[in-house]
C-alpha cells in the first residue's frame, strides 16, 4: 500500500509587503487588501498571511502543513528584527492580532484574537513600556477573555458576568472606569474561569497562544455560524480562510488613542461625506460589538484633527484607487494613525446604485463597470413597498438608519424566539441591545433587526446590510431587557415580546403596531407614474433608470413576461417586457367558466362535446382580442391547455357526500350521481402526471383545434384593425414528436381555415414546451415539428428531482438546506449540474436540426438573477417571468453579457 503523502503546497505565508489587492483567493480578502495598502505606503502595522491553502490542508487533513510552522516561525523573526522586540518577552513584549480573512467578507462569522504574547510576565513589561499599568492590564483580561471563548471554547457569557460583577463591585456603568487593582483582580477572576472551564490553564508561552490561535482561525471557517452565513449569503464552502498575524496597535492607551471604522461614502444612502464611528480610548472589537456607544466620525476633527486630516486624505486615496465606497478600520495609538483593514464596502441596494452612476459621472468606471456594481437582488430590494409617511401611527423611538426596507413584525428578544415563531409562519422583529455573531440565525429570520445600541459600523448594521435586512441600530431612548423580554419605550409603555413593531430601517423610525405601506418609488417609476427630479427618491429613481438603460444597451436575452390577460401584459410592458413568453389558456377558464370546461370534459356524446366547444369559442377569442390589443407588435406565446385534470372537476370527498346525502333523503340526485362515476373514472393518483397538457388535447377531441381558431379568429380581426398581432401557439407537455406532430397538423388544418375565411395570412408559429427529461433528450427529433422551444423550468425541475414541489418545500426542503445538500432550492435557481445539463443539451440538439430555432424559458427561474446569467451563456434567446421581475431580469441580462463579453465592453 502506498504510502498518504501531503500534498504539496507552495509558499504558505507572504509578508504584507509582498501581496497585493488581487491575491485574495489566496490571501484572502484582508490580506490582500493589507498587502495592497502596505504598497500604497499608508500607514499599516507589519505583519504576515498565512494562505488559504495552508487552511484547506489543515480542514482536509486535520493537520497543518508540516513547512507551516518553519514559514511561521522565520516571518515572525523577521517581524521581531523591524519591530525591535521579541513575541512576549517580559520587559519589551512585542503583541500581534490573529485574525481571520476569508476571500469574501464574512463580518463576524469567523474567529479573531488581539493582544496575543500577553502573559504574567510580560504585562508588566508592557506597563513600563507604556507607561501605563490600567492599559497593561486591560489588554490582558481582553486577550483572556477572547482566548478562552475564541480558542479554549468557555462560554463568553461568564466572562461579561465577572466584568459586570467587577464594575458593580466599583459602582461603575462603563468598563473604562476600572483601574489597574480592578482589573488586575478581573484576570484573576478569568484565569479561573478558563481553568474551571476549559480543564486547563491559560497557556503562558506566547507561540503557544499564536499556534492555538491560528488553529482556531482555521476551524472556524467550519464553525456552524461561518457555514450558516456562506449559504445565505451563497459563498463556496471550499475556499478556507487566510490568517493575518500583524503587530498589535494600541487605542486604548487613553484619550489620545481610540478606534474606529470609517466609509468613504454613506453605505446607507451612497452620499458622499464623513461616515463612519469612533471610540476613543478603545479596541476594535468594542466598535463593532456595540458595547459601547460611539460619537460620529466627524467628531475625530475636534478630537485629533492631525489624525483626521490624515485619514481624510488616506479615504479620498483608496477610494480613487479602489474605484469603489471602502470601509476602513482604524487605530490611532497615542496620535499615531494605522490602518488595520480595508475592504470594497457592503452598501444598501439604493446606495449601491447611487454610487454606481456616481462613479461613472466621475470618469472613474465605464457603464459595463457599473453594471457589475450592482445586482438584479438590491433592485428587486428597492421594489418592496415602504412606509406610508402619512400614517396616523405611534413613533416611539429612532435609531441609525442602518440598512433600509420597511418591516413589521412581532417583538422577539433572542434569536432561539426568532427562528422557532418565524417556522410557525409568524413575522418577528429581533429586538437585541447589541447583536453578535451568535444572533445569525434570529437575524436571518426576522423581517428586521432593531438594537439600542451600535451604530452603521456595528455588526447588526453590516451583516443586514450584507443580507438586504431592514435594520434600526442605536435607538439609545428604548430599554431594551433581554432577560425579562421586554422593551420600554419613551413615556414609560412597555413592549412585551408578541407585540407588534414597526421598523423604518431608511428613516431610523421606530413604531408601535402596523404602519401601513405604499408602493416604493422604484416601481412607481417602472410604471409610469414617477420621474427623475430632485429629492432623494428621484434621486434613487434616476439612478435605477440610468442603470436599467445601460443593462438594455448591452444584454443579448430579450426579456418577456408571464401574463394571462390584457391588464397583466399592460403592467408587463410598463416594466418594459418585449412580448408575452407564456400565456397560461387554463387561467381563463377558472371562475364562471369552469362550468364549461366540465361539461367539456365529462361529455358523453359527440353533439354535448360540440355544445360546450362552441360556448367556449367566443369567449377565448374575447380573451386573445384583448391580449393581442395589449401586445400589439410584439411577440405573444400562447400555452394551450395544460392544468391537471383535477383543477377542472368536482372536489370527489364533497361530491360523495353531497349523493349520500340525497340517497339518505331520498331526493333526486341523478346528475350528481351521473357526474360522481364521471369523476370516479377520470380520478388520478398524481394528476401532475396524468391526463394534462398535450395528453388532454389528444383524449378530448376539438379542445385544442378549438383554441387554436380562438387565437387564429383574434389574430385575423387585430389585422383587420391595423393592428399587429404576433402569436406563437405553444404545445405543452410534449415527449414525443409523434404528439407535436398530430396536434401541428389539426392546427395548420384550423389556420388555414381562418385563413381562407377572412381573406387574411396569418403566420402564426407553433412549438412545444421543453419541461419533460425525454422532450429534451429527444429535442433533435422535436425541433423538426417545432418552431420553437420554451423550457417550462418549473416542471422539468419536479420531473428532474422527481419532486412535487407542492409537497417537498414543506416537507424536507428546510431540512436540505440546512444540511447543505442544496444551497438553495431547485425551484428558485436552477439546478445547473442536473436540470441546467438537459436545458444545454436540449438547446443544442434542437438547433442542430433547426438552426433557427427560438429558444426561450418561462418558468419562474426566468426572473431569478443567477439562472438568467445561466440562460445566457447557453445561448437561449429570451426569458420569460412575472410583470414584476421584468426589471430585475432586464438588469441581470445585461450583467451577464457584461460578465461574458467584458473585453469587449472594457
Amino acid at each position: 500500500m502506498s504510502e498518504n503523502k501531503e500534498p504539496h503546497v507552495a509558499k504558505l505565508v507572504y509578508d504584507f509587503t509582498e501581496g497585493n489587492k488581487d491575491l485574495k483567493d489566496l490571501l484572502g480578502g484582508k490580506g490582500a487588501n493589507l498587502a495592497e495598502m502596505t504598497n500604497l505606503g499608508l500607514p499599516v502595522p507589519p505583519g504576515f498571511t498565512i494562505t488559504t491553502e495552508a487552511c484547506k490542508v489543515y480542514l482536509d487533513s486535520g493537520e497543518e502543513p508540516a513547512a507551516l510552522r518553519d514559514e511561521v516561525s522565520a516571518h515572525l523573526d523577521a517581524l521581531e528584527q523591524r519591530m525591535g522586540k521579541k513575541l512576549g518577552q517580559p520587559d519589551n513584549p512585542l503583541l500581534v492580532s490573529v485574525r481571520s480573512g476569508a476571500k469574501f467578507s464574512m463580518p463576524g462569522m469567523m474567529d479573531t484574537v488581539l493582544n496575543i504574547g500577553l502573559s504574567d510576565k510580560s504585562v508588566k513589561g508592557l506597563a513600563d513600556q507604556a507607561g501605563d499599568e490600567r492599559f497593561a492590564w486591560d489588554s490582558y483580561r481582553r486577550l483572556i477573555q477572547m482566548f478562552g471563548k475564541t480558542v479554549l471554547g468557555v462560554d463568553g457569557d461568564l466572562f461579561e458576568e465577572a466584568l459586570e460583577k467587577a464594575k458593580e463591585v466599583k459602582n461603575v456603568t462603563v468598563d473604562t472606569d476600572l483601574e489597574a487593582a480592578d482589573l488586575k483582580k478581573l484576570v484573576t477572576a478569568f484565569k479561573k474561569i478558563v481553568k474551571k472551564e476549559a480543564g486547563r490553564d491559560f497557556p503562558q508561552d506566547p507561540r503557544e497562544q499564536m499556534d492555538l490561535a491560528i488553529k482556531a482561525v482555521f476551524d472556524s471557517w467550519n464553525g456552524d455560524r461561518a457555514k450558516l452565513y456562506r449559504r445565505q449569503e451563497r459563498i463556496p464552502h471550499d475556499l478556507g480562510t487566510a490568517v493575518n498575524v500583524c503587530s498589535m496597535v494600541f487605542g486604548n492607551l487613553g484619550p489620545d488613542s481610540g478606534t474606529g471604522v470609517a466609509f468613504t461614502r454613506d453605505p446607507a444612502s451612497g452620499h458622499q461625506g464623513v461616515y463612519g464611528d469612533y471610540l476613543q480610548n478603545a479596541q476594535g472589537e468594542d466598535v463593532v460589538a456595540g458595547i459601547r456607544n460611539t460619537v460620529p466620525l466627524a467628531e475625530l476633527e475636534s478630537i485629533d484633527k492631525k489624525s483626521y486630516d490624515q485619514l481624510m486624505q488616506i479615504m479620498e486615496t483608496l477610494e480613487n484607487h479602489y474605484k469603489d465606497l471602502c470601509d476602513i478600520e482604524f487605530t490611532i495609538e497615542r496620535g499615531q494613525l494605522w490602518m488595520l483593514q480595508t475592504r470594497v464596502g457592503k452598501r444598501t441596494a439604493g446606495a449601491a446604485f447611487r454610487i454606481a452612476t456616481q462613479l461613472v459621472d466621475q470618469g472613474l468606471i465605464d457603464e459595463a463597470e457599473a453594471l457589475q456594481r450592482v445586482t438584479g437582488a438590491q433592485l428587486a430590494q428597492l421594489m418592496f413597498p415602504r412606509f406610508d409617511e402619512d400614517a396616523k401611527v405611534a413613533q416611539v423611538g429612532r435609531g441609525i438608519a442602518a440598512s433600509p426596507g420597511a418591516a413589521v413584525g412581532k417583538a422577539v428578544f433572542d434569536s432561539y424566539t426568532a427562528v422557532k415563531w418565524s417556522r410557525s409562519g409568524e413575522k418577528v422583529i429581533l429586538v437585541r441591545r447589541e447583536t453578535n455573531p451568535d444572533d445569525l440565525d434570529g437575524m436571518i429570520a426576522a423581517e428586521g433587526i432593531l438594537t439600542s445600541r451600535g451604530g452603521k459600523t456595528s455588526h447588526a448594521a453590516v451583516v443586514a446590510r450584507g443580507m438586504g435586512k431592514t435594520c434600526v441600530c442605536g435607538a439609545e431612548e428604548l430599554e431594551v431587557d433581554t432577560k425579562r423580554r421586554r422593551m420600554t419605550v419613551p413615556g414609560g409603555h412597555v413592549v412585551e415580546e408578541g407585540d407588534v413593531i414597526s421598523i423604518d430601517g431608511s428613516s431610523g423610525k421606530v413604531y408601535l403596531g402596523e404602519v401601513p405601506v405604499v408602493p416604493s418609488p422604484v416601481v412607481e417609476y417602472f410604471e409610469g407614474r414617477m420621474h427623475a427630479g430632485a429629492d432623494d427618491a428621484d434621486e434613487l429613481v434616476e439612478a435605477v433608470h440610468r442603470i436599467i438603460g445601460y443593462a438594455d444597451r448591452m444584454r443579448r436575452l430579450r426579456v418577456r413576461a408571464n401574463a394571462d390577460n390584457a391588464e397583466d401584459a399592460l403592467r408587463a410592458r410598463r416594466f418594459g417586457a418585449q412580448g408575452i413568453g407564456l400565456c397560461r389558456t387554463e387561467h381563463m377558464f377558472l371562475g364562471d367558466r369552469r362550468e364549461l370546461v366540465e361539461r367539456l370534459i365529462l361529455a358523453d356524446t359527440e353533439a354535448e362535446r360540440e355544445e360546450s366547444l362552441k360556448e367556449l369559442l367566443p369567449l377565448q377569442k374575447a380573451d386573445f382580442v384583448e391580449l393581442f390589443k395589449a401586445m400589439d407588435g410584439l411577440p405573444v406565446t400562447i400555452r394551450l391547455l395544460d392544468p391537471p385534470l383535477h383543477e377542472f372537476l368536482p372536489d370527489i370527498t364533497e361530491l360523495s357526500v353531497r349523493v349520500a346525502l340525497a340517497e339518505s333523503r331520498q331526493e333526486s340526485h341523478e346528475n350528481d350521481l351521473r357526474l360522481l362515476q364521471a369523476v370516479h373514472r377520470l380520478h388520478e393518483q398524481n394528476p401532475m402526471l396524468g391526463l394534462r397538457g398535450v395528453r388532454l388535447g389528444l383524449v378530448i377531441p376539438g379542445l385544442f383545434t378549438m383554441q387554436v381558431r380562438a387565437i387564429a379568429e383574434a389574430a385575423a380581426e387585430r389585422k383587420a384593425a391595423k393592428g399587429d398581432p404576433r402569436a406563437e401557439i405553444m404545445i405543452p407537455l410534449v415527449g414525443t414528436v409523434q404528439e407535436l406532430e398530430i396536434v401541428r397538423d389539426e392546427a395548420d388544418q384550423v389556420v388555414a381555415e381562418v385563413e381562407a375565411a377572412t381573406g387574411t395570412q396569418l403566420k402564426l408559429a407553433i412549438g412545444t414546451m421543453i419541461e419533460l427529461p425525454r422532450a429534451a433528450l429527444t429535442a433533435g427529433q422535436i425541433a423538426e415539428a417545432a418552431e420553437f422551444f420554451s423550457f417550462g423550468t418549473n416542471d422539468l425541475t419536479q420531473t428532474v428531482w422527481g419532486f412535487s414541489r407542492d409537497d417537498v418545500e414543506a416537507s424536507f426542503f428546510t431540512a436540505y438546506l440546512e444540511k447543505g445538500i442544496f444551497g438553495v432550492s431547485p425551484f428558485e435557481t436552477i439546478d445547473k449540474d442536473g436540470v441546467g445539463s438537459l436545458v444545454s443539451l436540449a438547446a443544442k440538439a434542437g438547433r442542430e436540426t433547426r438552426p433557427d430555432l427560438k429558444l426561450g424559458v418561462c418558468g419562474e427561474h426566468g426572473g431569478d438573477p443567477e439562472s438568467v446569467h445561466f440562460f445566457h451563456e447557453v445561448g437561449l434567446d429570451y426569458v420569460s417571468c412575472s410583470p414584476f421581475r421584468i426589471p430585475v431580469a432586464r438588469l441581470e441580462a445585461g450583467r451577464a453579457a457584461v460578465q461574458s463579453e467584458g473585453s469587449d465592453h472594457r
